[in-house]
């Protein structure tokens, strides 16, 4: 660490300590009462806390949690350590491991701690004197032979002063314990050789050899306690510091796992209720094709027992014919006039039968048609019956912004009719002000009041139209509705068009005019004309004097 950061550190630290015996004579001029019961203190510092109250260890213990990063939190609780230790011994201790010194080598005083940074002291190292001043040899020099013994010093630092080389250096050792080591082990081999402080003392002849002792300094003594114990309590924070930050991981980790494992539970339920989901509507569209089968089996059946008796019934007609032939043979051959007289209202008939079942099949037909148009019609009706619904309520909503502004309108009536009152009850006493603001009031008011009329009047035009509206709406709704279930079920329903021509007497003249063949076709040329606009039958041409068709 360079020379610069060791004075921040020594700043910080001195800082650390004013505050911290601020804090301590406050505590010791009775302002602060800790003690609440026997064996019960109170941390004053910890406001925002739920738990304030301690026994004495808990207290310490406490106390010794708050790290280096709120420096006045941290010398207030220093401060409290020192007074519960000298106020109040009695109800226990701190930890050993924060309260004592480092222990000194065997043949010292443990009252006496070492500097920090770990440094020795190299006495009595030969020097001469030169052009009036004492030289000596470099710090190198001594540095290779302190590496040479395995004492790992950092940096070898002679002392001089005006008489130049004094005879004594400063050796410069690691930080860290190791450093430690090295310089106790740098003591004892100095000490083993009879070459220590002590030695150097009591020695009356020194001679040429080299003495050397870990450096001490009374001044540094305190100070050094308070920092080993500041760094102690730093890294037991930093211990409980790390300790919380396990425990919120770990908690955060047992919580995401939790989650994890609903989501895991949920996705299985959901996966097995969609499982569950398609099984029942596969089962259900297998019982569908199942019932389908067996209806189309069914009307399989029926068909092939119908197809059964149309064959009989084929084979039953044929029977009839072939006696129907045999029989007008017999009579040909037999009764010459009998078979004119009788065949003639047998073909008679037939043609008859025919024409009626023609006519029938005809009808089906164009009752079909008929229907559909119906259909239609009925479906445009409906059409027409929604776009009225909507237009009606488009109506609905036009009103109600009238009435809302009619509302709006009355409300403002109503405020100038007060201020009218306001102006009346203060009276005008000659001012013309009040005169001409009361009449542009009262004009202001007989406005908006014929507004208010006209609105009123227009909302009551309005309302009475959709209200005929409405009813005539309704009333042809149940009409229609009483028209459709008016009729039988034997009836036919057709829907006749304004201006549709009766198609009965065009089908009976084409059926006697034409066959078969030609009375479909007829018919449907003949609707087809009708339903174009641009056909006219029957042309008007006009001459010099007069029109002829």
């Amino acid at each position: 660490m360079s020379h610069s950061s060791e004075e921040e550190t020594d700043i910080s630290d001195s800082e650390l300590e004013e505050y911290t015996e601020e804090c301590y004579k406050s505590l010791m001029d009775g302002g602060i009462k800790v003690e609440l019961s026997d064996g019960v203190y109170r941390c004053w510092y910890c406001q925002g806390r739920k738990k304030r109250d301690y026994k004495y260890k808990e207290l310490l213990q406490h106390c010794s949690s708050f790290g280096s990063k709120n420096v006045k939190q941290k010398g207030r609780h220093l401060a409290l350590v020192r007074y519960m230790e000298e106020q109040f011994k009695a109800n226990g201790s701190m930890s050993k491991s924060t309260t004592e010194a480092i222990e000194a080598p065997v043949g010292h005083d443990r009252t006496e701690l070492f500097v920090w940074p770990w440094a020795g002291i190299v006495a009595n190292i030969p020097v001469e004197k030169k052009d009036g001043r004492y030289i000596g040899k470099s710090g190198s020099n001594l540095w290779d032979k302190l590496a040479a013994l395995d004492f790992n010093p950092v940096r070898v630092t002679p002392k001089w002063n005006y008489k130049g080389h004094s005879g004594f250096a400063v050796v410069e050792f690691n930080r860290d314990w190791p450093g430690f080591h090295n310089a106790m082990m740098f003591e004892k081999a100095f000490e083993s050789n009879q070459k220590g402080k002590r030695d150097y003392f009591a020695a009356k002849h020194i001679g040429d050899e080299l003495f050397g002792c870990m450096a001490e300094d009374k001044r540094k003594n305190t100070k050094l306690v308070t920092n080993l114990t500041n760094v102690i309590e730093v890294k037991n924070m930093r211990l409980k510091e790390i300790e919380c930050k396990y425990n919120e991981t770990l908690m955060s980790l047992s919580e995401w796992m939790s989650q994890k494992d609903k989501m895991h539970k949920a996705y299985n339920e959901e996966i097995t209720k969609m499982q569950q989901n398609a099984r029942s509507q596969l089962e259900k569209i297998l019982e569908d094709h199942e019932h389908i089968n067996k209806q189309i089996e069914l009307q399989s059946k029926e068909l092939a027992q119908r197809e059964k008796e149309l064959e009989k019934r084929e084979a039953r007609n044929e029977d009839e014919r072939r006696k129907l032939d045999s029989e007008m043979k017999m009579s040909v051959e037999n009764e010459p006039y009998s078979l004119f007289v009788n065949i003639c209202p047998r073909n008679h008939q037939q043609f008859e039968i025919r024409t009626i079942t023609n006519s029938f099949s005809f009808q089906n037909e164009r009752a079909t048609s008929e229907q559909k148009i119906a259909d239609e019609n009925l479906l445009r009706l409906a059409e027409d019956q929604q776009r009225e619904k909507e237009n009606l309520h488009a109506r609905i909503l036009e009103l109600q912004k009238k009435i809302d502004a009619r509302q709006a309108l009355e409300l403002e009536v109503e405020r100038m009719r007060g201020a009218i009152q306001v102006i009346r009850h203060m009276g005008e006493d000659g001012d013309l002000e009040l005169k001409k603001k009361r009449n542009a009031l009262q004009q202001d008011l007989a406005e908006k009041e014929q507004d208010l009329e006209d609105l009123e009047s227009l909302s009551q035009a309005l309302i009475i139209k959709e209200r005929k509206s409405n009813d005539e709406v309704q009333q042809a709704c149940k009409e229609l509705i009483n028209g459709l279930t008016g009729q039988s079920s034997q009836v036919t329903i057709g829907i006749k068009r304004m201006g549709d021509l009766d198609s009965k007497p065009f089908h009976i003249a084409a059926k006697r005019k034409y066959g078969k063949e030609a009375d479909s076709k007829a018919m449907e040329l003949w609707d087809a004309y009708l339903r174009d606009p641009s056909w006219h039958p029957f042309k008007i041409i006009r001459g010099s004097d007069k029109e002829e068709d």
